[in-house]
């Protein structure tokens, strides 16, 4: 379950041009607690905001400093248009929820949860996916260090296995890590088994 934030304290920027749609944007923001600033110009990846809305029926691909589809903070599109091209636009930029315009009140908060709801799930993802691949480029040396311990210990592969995994839970190191020490230093495991 994902909790709703609490915005008090935030601070957004609005990637838009000054009209009535962003004179209500900003209210609505001001009582949730944002600070926000309003800027037609690409955003700087020095000083990110927590939260970034961008005009996504003028917007261009220069506007936010991170590549397609990886967004560094949340994204909020308001959008006006049906137009395809620029719902795909907003989508590409990391927009996970919509604004509508004319901006009423009512759509701001929801589109905003949504938005750092979908952002900390994509986050949560990269890191989970990262964490995997790790272990996944890591695997050659488990292999590795399994076929040393059949060696030396005279195992078979299930035996060799199950040694490097518990030696791994006793010192609370994942099986690779543990791997990569004994392949450096063959007194890794010389107290268990």
């Amino acid at each position: 379950m994902i909790n709703t934030p609490n915005f008090a304290g935030w601070r957004a920027v609005i990637l838009a041009e000054d009209d009535g749609n962003i004179d209500k944007l900003r209210r609505q923001l001001t009582l949730l607690g944002v600070s926000c600033a309003l800027q037609w110009l690409p955003l700087s990846s020095v000083d990110l905001p927590d939260l970034v809305i961008v005009d996504a029926d003028r917007g261009w691909d220069e506007l936010l400093p991170w590549p397609e589809g990886k967004p560094a903070r949340p994204v909020a599109a308001l959008l006006g248009s049906e137009a395809p091209g620029r719902i795909a636009w907003a989508i590409g930029c990391g927009a996970s929820a919509f604004i509508p315009k004319p901006v009423s009140a009512s759509t701001v908060y929801p589109a905003l949860v949504l938005a750092v709801a979908s952002h900390q799930q994509r986050m949560e993802a990269e890191a989970r996916t990262a964490k995997l691949e790790e272990r996944l480029r890591l695997r050659p040396v488990v292999f590795a260090a399994i076929s040393r311990l059949k060696t030396e210990r005279q195992l078979d592969d299930e035996g060799a296995y199950s040694l490097l995994r518990q030696c791994a839970m006793q010192q609370r190191m994942p099986m690779e890590q543990l791997a990569a020490l004994f392949l450096g230093d063959s007194k890794a495991l010389k107290d268990v088994g």
